[in-house]
């Protein structure tokens, strides 16, 4: 019989000594359900472990795995020390441990509760437990948000991270201090800003004397910070200007509750409306004083001019650098509009930029599209002609081969690790050396971990791109002979577009349009 172990910890029950570190009660649910495998005599298939995880999320990612592994029967048992480990969401104990693990041919143990869905009889105590756990989630996440809505109130700093310029108070939960070093920089922005320089000319200020931009000062400090979404850069950008120049914080007030949580069973977050925002004045000390941030407000304000208000753009977030990747930025000229490189403007050398009319960009995107219809309707050469992402199922292919490769290689460093702990119990090896080897796998193997996450989100998006290439014909009927295009339209027909500097010899800029289909 072959048995999967699922750990999870979640962030209220975690004593860790450094954030990329197993905690003790990590170790111990191992150690534990390890035990518990050998002396029933089971082959250990594999270790599943989330840390710093809920246990009504359901994008963990172990313990996603182990569900894919489950429905692919490459072991029969799933072994927990609590049901709760697995799930807190009775939904999801019926789903899976009442539902599809029969079907599946997998069995669910727990060994502290006792859950066993070999014994028919404690089927009522799981489902019991499953609807405490689904109360206790509820009543847990109104408590908190009842507690973080008062402190919100009461001018008390909610969040992972300190704005740029200040830092948590050690002294004091919930308050902020100046960070000197980081605040003199704000407080350089803001003034030259009032003299009258720009957004895009202060960024390349900071970028030419080699300033780091927020979030590369953070990281140097060792200070937790947001991972950027887009592409890591250590350079200002205009957005983190134009952010900076109007964030109240600066001058002493908390603006918070700006987006709210969907449900307890969901991280998604949506906005909230701006009378149900908390504001509260003087909560810590300003790094700017109010007649300059006064000063500040009244040339935004008068600098600020009407550019399509209430619309998003046709290419937003569409349009992109080909030269280094960053999303291009809307401009006006008198009534034309524009697409420009978003840093070559903030950093010397950064970028050579890219700059293309929406205009000309338009009609190269409708010419390429009737020619794709073209060749769909009249010449029935769908294959031959329409080649997505240079190869999307040879890269499939490739990713694929190197996926399973990663796999192997991470299996192989599971097996070194259960070997290394059974001999660890026989006494053939020391506790010293135990703890010296397992620590070299066990970082090779999350190495491993974060690859092969990433390479599978590849591979979901490549699926999407291949399931959506099937309906191609239907999609390009659909926008066949159109003089002109719309929001929607580029949002159903674009992924993104690559778009170069202009020729001078030729007068031909170069474009690279990748469809969603």
């Amino acid at each position: 019989m072959k048995v999967a172990i699922y750990c999870r910890l979640s962030e209220e029950d975690r004593n860790k000594q450094s954030e990329t570190d197993d905690s003790n009660s990590i170790q111990n649910q191992k150690s534990m359900l390890i035990q518990y495998a050998l002396e029933q005599g089971w082959e250990i298939y594999n270790i599943y472990s989330d840390d710093d995880y809920t246990g009504a999320d359901r994008n963990r990612p172990e313990f996603c795995r182990l569900l894919q592994d489950a429905e692919a029967h490459r072991f029969d048992i799933v072994l927990c020390k609590t049901q709760s480990r697995f799930t807190r969401e009775l939904e999801m104990v019926e789903k899976y441990i009442h539902g599809l693990f029969p079907v599946w041919g997998i069995r669910f143990i727990s060994i502290v509760d006792n859950a066993d869905t070999a014994n028919k009889g404690n089927k009522k105590s799981r489902q019991i437990n499953g609807l405490v756990n689904e109360w206790y989630l509820e009543d847990m996440s109104e408590n908190i948000r009842s507690v973080l809505t008062d402190r919100r109130k009461n001018g008390f700093h909610i969040g992972s991270f300190a704005l740029y310029g200040y830092k948590k108070d050690p002294q004091q939960k919930g308050h902020l201090i100046i960070d000197e070093e980081a605040a003199g920089v704000v407080r350089e922005i803001f003034t030259l800003f009032a003299q009258g320089h720009g957004k895009a000319a202060i960024a390349r200020m900071l970028n030419d004397r080699g300033i780091p931009n927020p979030t590369e000062y953070k990281r140097l400090k060792g200070l937790r910070y947001q991972q950027p979404k887009t592409r890591n850069s250590t350079l200002w950008q205009y957005y983190a200007i134009a952010d900076m120049l109007t964030n109240e914080t600066y001058i002493g007030n908390l603006i918070q509750g700006k987006y709210g949580s969907i449900s307890y069973k969901s991280k998604q977050n949506k906005p909230r409306p701006k009378e149900l925002w908390y504001r509260v004045e003087g909560t810590h000390e300003a790094i700017i004083d109010i007649d300059l941030w006064n000063q500040v407000q009244e040339l935004i304000r008068q600098k600020a001019k009407p550019f399509k208000t209430g619309n998003i753009g046709l290419f937003a977030r569409k349009a992109r650098c080909m030269y280094c990747g960053y999303t291009m930025r809307s401009t006006k000229t008198k009534d034309r509009y524009y697409l420009k490189c978003s840093i070559r403007h903030t950093a010397r050398d950064a970028c050579i930029g890219s700059f293309i009319s929406v205009s000309l960009l338009e009609k190269a995107v409708l010419q390429e599209l009737n020619q794709l219809a073209e060749a769909y309707l009249n010449k029935d050469e769908l294959q031959e002609k329409l080649v997505v992402n240079h190869d999307l199922t040879g890269k499939r292919k490739r990713l694929e081969a190197d996926l399973s490769r990663m796999q192997q290689k991470k299996q192989e460093y599971i097996k070194g690790l259960r070997e290394l702990y059974i001999d660890k119990v026989k006494g053939i090896i020391t506790e010293k050396d135990y703890i010296e080897l397992s620590g070299d796998f066990t970082r090779e193997r999350d190495r491993l971990d974060h690859m092969i996450a990433d390479y599978e989100q590849q591979l979901i998006r490549l699926e999407e791109k291949l399931k959506n290439r099937d309906n191609k014909q239907k999609i390009v009927e659909q926008y066949t002979s159109l003089e002109h295009l719309d929001r929607p339209a580029v949002e159903k027909l674009i992924d993104y577009i690559l778009v170069g500097k202009r020729n001078p010899e030729t007068g031909e800029t170069p474009i690279e349009i990748h469809w969603n289909f």
